[in-house]
């Protein structure tokens, strides 16, 4: 049963309040204030947002491979920050002229902006034109011929965004077109929230930023499964189920290795060499029933026969050469 305060026990407490006495708090409830901005709901969980760094990680891997294909450089992407922000601050962040792409994800009313930073641009253009990377420019402003240029890379963005995105659903990212000025790049209204997320590009020893906003008002679907589903590893579906050394060997197996076959050795004077016409014939230290020794890159792996197997040219493996075998 509860305790019930005398009335003594009563004027006491209401005293200590009229005279502003120090009254004891409960440490239990004294919980410091978070601010919360009611105009800017967080659509966008902090487990939400750990999956969509995970996925945008996956994604910075896959893209700098296909850069260090292309530019022949050391590259290293980076994802730097993912924020939830209005709209209107993402567009006074954009520099005038910039570069922008605007894209859309098929079926869906998701739109976004890939934001390549001006130098990147300038700089990729020149990579991929044969340059160094380091070439200047008098105007700012990307050419026509520069925007296809670049747009090959856009379009290996949207390739690898769909790859990583597997996880979640297959979803087709599709280039829209080219924009210089952020106000004509209109994704939502100003005061909508936007998902912005920041790349750092490191091409040598320079550093180049790369953005990806998403317009987060038509993320809820999206959302919905990123809070319905386990992900346990970030890992394309098509990969489900599959352990690691299965992927590893399964690209193992796709791998082309140069195979050449050693028919037999010779001497023979550089003056014969010289003289040497069509038709001639070079007599070999090897006979037809020898077994020649078949090479992959530069070890001796196989020994095999020579023949003809539909009127075309063969080898036939004979044996398998003991792995302890020197490199010829």
């Amino acid at each position: 049963m509860a305790e019930v305060l005398s009335q003594q026990e009563i004027d006491q407490l209401l005293n200590k309040v009229k005279s502003g006495e120090e009254q004891t708090v409960n440490p239990a409830t004294d919980k410091e204030a978070v601010l919360f901005d009611f105009r800017l709901p967080n659509r966008i969980s902090k487990n939400q947002l750990r999956t969509i760094r995970n996925i945008n990680e996956n994604f910075a891997e896959s893209f700098s491979s296909f850069l260090v294909s292309k530019l022949q450089s050391i590259i290293n992407i980076n994802v730097t920050s993912i924020d939830q922000i209005y709209y209107s601050e993402y567009i006074l962040s954009v520099s005038n002229p910039a570069c922008l792409y605007t894209f859309e994800i098929k079926n869906t009313d998701i739109k976004g902006i890939l934001e390549l930073n001006l130098d990147l641009s300038l700089a990729l253009v020149d990579k991929l034109l044969g340059g160094s990377g380091v070439g200047s420019k008098q105007s700012n402003i990307i050419t026509p011929i520069e925007q296809k240029v670049i747009g090959v890379v856009v379009e290996r963005v949207m390739i690898d965004l769909r790859k990583a995105w597997q996880i979640v659903d297959d979803l087709e990212f599709r280039v829209e077109r080219f924009e210089s000025d952020i106000d004509f790049a209109q994704i939502t209204s100003q005061s909508e929230s936007v998902l912005l997320i920041s790349f750092e590009i490191l091409i040598a020893e320079k550093s180049y930023m790369m953005n990806l906003c998403f317009a987060t008002f038509a993320f809820d679907k999206i959302l919905s499964k990123l809070s319905s589903q386990k992900f346990s590893s970030i890992r394309p579906a098509k990969n489900a189920s599959t352990s690691t050394s299965e992927i590893i060997s399964n690209h193992l197996y796709k791998t082309f290795l140069p195979v050449t076959v050693e028919f037999g050795t010779t001497k023979i004077s550089v003056q014969n060499l010289f003289d040497l016409e069509k038709g001639d014939i070079i007599k070999l230290d090897t006979t037809i029933s020898d077994e020649h020794p078949v090479r992959v890159g530069t070890k001796t792996l196989f020994m095999g026969r020579a023949g003809v197997v539909n009127k075309h040219k063969a080898i036939k493996i004979t044996r398998k050469v003991e792995q302890n075998n020197k490199p010829e």
